[in-house]
């Protein structure tokens, strides 16, 4: 990431940034041909404001990114959400310095909850594993309507109402602190093992150690899932929208 560039939680001093971070969320989505939840400058200045969000920016003052958390089922789930970088600063790394910092700032505001995200993003995917996320099926996740409505904006929506809310080209992934507790303990003591017994313990293979092949596999569940809605769209006399092929290819 470069050196000028400024990435904290954001403070009510940043609410001018709203109008910017919102026009940028629209037209990336457009791009791309993907729909996201469709958030108001108003808004996004109500988490810049309420503490729940991390801004990027040079020493200058230029726009750089930023994100968002949300909680729901009071506070048993949290979503860092609305993750959006400016074209000119993209590939810097200052994504994954975004996410990490508002990682840290969810786990701090939100110790307890389990921190998820739905993303078609391979990139966004691969820094959630290295921050500890795991993929989850839909049931694992939040069940407040609230959060499923953000779904209605994106053109992939009809995929998951037709699967029943049970799938779609998002694949989730999720945080859960106490199993990740449970993993710290677990490494504590294989360690005082091997310290005891001087055998060290054989590596087992982690989901970050094989990114390639979750990467296979999402590719392949979103073209599965497109195929089964394309011919859906056809038996019913309907013509599929372009715009949800976009961005598998």
């Amino acid at each position: 990431m470069e050196d000028n560039i400024i990435v904290r939680p954001a403070t009510a001093a940043d609410s001018h940034y709203a109008e910017t971070i919102t026009t940028e969320m629209a037209e990336s989505a457009k791009a791309r041909g993907t729909g996201i939840a469709q958030r108001t400058p108003e808004y996004i200045k109500l988490k810049i404001e309420e503490g729940k969000s991390v801004i990027a920016f040079t020493r200058d003052g230029t726009w750089v990114g930023f994100c968002y958390i949300e909680a729901w089922e009071h506070e048993k789930y949290v979503a860092n959400s609305g993750l959006i970088v400016s074209p000119p600063f993209r590939k810097s790394g200052v994504a994954t310095e975004i996410k990490r910092k508002v990682f840290e700032l969810s786990r701090k505001k939100y110790p307890n909850a389990k921190i998820f995200g739905l993303t078609t993003g391979l990139a966004v995917m691969k820094i959630n594993s290295d921050l500890g996320y795991e993929p989850v099926t839909y049931s694992e996740l939040t069940t407040d309507e609230e959060f499923w409505k953000g779904c209605r904006s994106c053109v992939n929506f009809d995929i998951l109402t037709a699967k029943q809310r049970k799938n779609c080209m998002c694949t989730a992934m999720q945080f859960d602190p106490v199993e990740a507790e449970a993993k710290i303990k677990e490494a504590a003591l294989k360690k005082t093992a091997v310290m005891a017994d001087g055998e060290p313990e054989p590596e087992r293979r982690q989901f970050k150690g094989n990114f390639k092949l979750f990467e296979r596999w999402v590719r392949f569940k979103q073209f599965v899932l497109l195929k089964s809605w394309k011919k859906r769209q056809i038996e019913e006399g309907k013509k599929p929208s372009v715009m949800s092929f976009f961005f598998f290819w």
